[in-house]
């Protein structure tokens, strides 16, 4: 049973299809065939199916409340459970008021195991967690491979975590989508931003962006840094961030030259690192939470 159906609105409450409905065959068997198996579950989050949907569940039902517009598109943090957990739920609980419509998840995050120049699709049919697969959006992807700068690396995405983790956060909580990750590298957030811009979608289609902020600093250099980065992001500053700043600088500050040109709002939901959460102070991870949506 999914978050939503605890909650007495999931697809079994409403009579929505699974992610495995067979409408989606055919278009799924005309591309791509392979499924991409969790790499990293046992490791960032729990391997076991059901105490991994109770942790997932167990970190939704904690999270910190957004008041706001229902968002277009999150920022969130992709370190394991046990560190960036929380506040990745943060950031995931913003869109359960909203889940019955989000049918299509577009996600964009840095690659940390191979070079990538530009945008990686993986050419997969589906994305698998211990929760099960997830389709991907093929006919999606085959328009975004026409686009300059984008490739498709079915290695790049093999042992890519920044993109898998968010997985069964949108499992738990949507009853029914497709998601299109996309692996970030080498690129100006200018034509990272192009690519955003034609996978923007209609109101169905959420757009997660997957990123930690400052990296093994004392604590409280941490903390002031992060404070200021999340000052620039809720300010849609399209100045590029640093490395230094989010390890998903070049896809966060693509986001913010999306969000400036659609007329999009920034909140900051949370904000903390790994002193915070589980680990010493002497160097730590730090982790954000933010919602776009639109200004009303």
């Amino acid at each position: 049973m999914s978050y939503l159906e605890r909650q007495g609105c999931g697809p079994l409450a409403l009579g929505v299809k699974t992610p495995n409905d067979a409408r989606m065959a055919p278009t799924l068997a005309r591309r791509a065939s392979a499924t991409r198996p969790a790499a990293v579950a046992g490791a960032f989050y729990p391997d076991d199916p059901g105490e991994l949907a109770a942790t997932v569940d167990r970190l939704l039902e904690r999270a910190r409340r957004y008041a706001g517009p229902a968002p277009k598109a999150l920022v969130v943090p992709h370190a394991g459970y046990v560190y960036s957990g929380a506040i990745a739920a943060s950031g995931y609980a913003c869109i359960v008021p909203s889940a019955q419509r989000l049918r299509h998840v577009v996600l964009f995050g840095p690659a940390h195991r191979v070079p990538v120049h530009g945008c990686a699709l993986p050419g997969a049919s589906s994305f698998a967690t211990p929760l099960g697969s997830v389709p991907v959006d093929v006919d999606l992807a085959a328009r975004l491979a026409e686009l300059p700068g984008v490739t498709t690396s079915a290695r790049a995405h093999q042992l890519e975590h920044s993109l898998e983790v968010q997985l069964p956060f949108l499992q738990r909580i949507l009853p029914s989508f497709t998601v299109l990750p996309i692996a970030v590298g080498y690129a100006e957030p200018s034509d990272v931003a192009n690519v955003l811009d034609a996978a923007w979608g209609d109101a169905s289609t959420l757009v997660v962006i997957s990123s930690d902020l400052s990296h093994y600093l004392p604590y409280a250099d941490a903390c002031s840094i992060d404070r200021a980065t999340a000052e620039r992001i809720v300010d849609l500053d399209v100045r590029p961030l640093d490395q230094h700043e989010a390890c998903g600088a070049t896809p966060v500050s693509a986001l913010l030259i999306a969000a400036r040109r659609r007329g999009l709002g920034a909140t900051l939901v949370d904000l903390c690192n790994s002193g915070d959460t589980a680990g010493s102070r002497d160097q730590v991870v730090g982790y954000g939470a933010f919602a776009f949506h639109p200004l009303s």
